[in-house]
């Protein structure tokens, strides 16, 4: 299988990138996770169920993500905490009512519990500025990029709104593979955590979705119809660290690094920088 990679270079005003890790406010990824980015471009293709591809393909694709945000926020919401279903008539119901159709809280997790609106601090992201490198099977890798040029619909990263703009599509190749020892970022990354030869513990670590499934009994789901109250949300993680500043690997110790230089802007992706 020919493998591809393109690079692509992306505008965002607003983001906020869920850490489903945390309960009491709604913290954000600093940088896009990989499922993220995967179903941006599953979205951009009109690929969501891999019909034209397979599913595998999509997830098999590598991911290295680099960039950053002028400015985090907080921002104060009332989310929606249980239950909700809707009517034809589109009113919320309770389905243990044997006469539906006014506006009902719903049960949350047992009886005596409802729905309700909850007040809670989200953090969100403002004026972000992203370089993303896709590799993979390059027949997909081509649909990405048409796809990408020429956009039928407003793409997004995250939530609905969260929208963004294309700014440049390039198929890109590495100039030379290094080993080096140390490494000066230009733009802040995730790196795959297990086993990776820093110096010291400095950099934060998070555990970030790299492949989510849609499954009934078992099987994946091939179209949005398909999703029910029982269907499995079916997600993979992986630890890495978000490296914002200059990497410090152990004495004596070396990693390979790929080197691009696009539109003036060099990157290096470490081996361990594919997602």
């Amino acid at each position: 299988m020919e493998e591809r990679t393109i690079f692509i270079e992306i505008f965002q005003p607003f983001a906020q990138y869920r850490n489903p890790f945390t309960f009491y406010y709604a913290q954000t990824y600093p940088l896009p996770p990989k499922s993220t980015i995967i179903g941006m471009l599953q979205n951009a293709c009109n690929d969501w169920y891999g019909h034209e591809f397979g599913i595998e393909n999509w997830w098999n694709l590598k991911v290295s993500v680099h960039g950053g945000f002028e400015s985090v926020f907080w921002n104060y919401q009332q989310l929606i905490k249980g239950e909700l279903g809707f009517t034809e008539s589109g009113m919320w119901v309770n389905r243990h009512d044997k006469n539906p159709g006014g506006n009902i809280w719903l049960p949350l997790y047992g009886e005596g519990l409802t729905s309700q609106r909850v007040p809670i601090f989200q953090q969100e992201l403002f004026n972000g500025h992203l370089y993303i490198f896709i590799r993979g099977d390059e027949k997909l890798i081509e649909k990405i990029k048409v796809s990408l040029e020429n956009p039928n619909k407003v793409l997004y990263l995250g939530r609905s709104e969260d929208i963004v703009f294309i700014r440049s599509i390039k198929e890109v190749r590495p100039q030379e593979y290094l080993d080096i020892s140390d490494l000066k970022l230009t733009y802040p990354t995730y790196i795959l955590e297990k086993n990776f030869p820093i110096a010291n513990r400095k950099y934060p670590v998070y555990s970030i979705p790299i492949k989510v499934l849609f499954r009934n009994n078992g099987q994946n789901v091939n179209h949005k119809s398909e999703i029910t109250k029982e269907t499995e949300r079916v997600s993979e993680f992986k630890t890495v660290i978000y490296i914002s500043q200059d990497l410090i690997l152990k004495e004596n110790t070396k990693i390979k690094c790929e080197f691009y230089e696009i539109d003036n802007k060099q990157i290096r992706i470490v081996d361990g920088g594919w997602l």
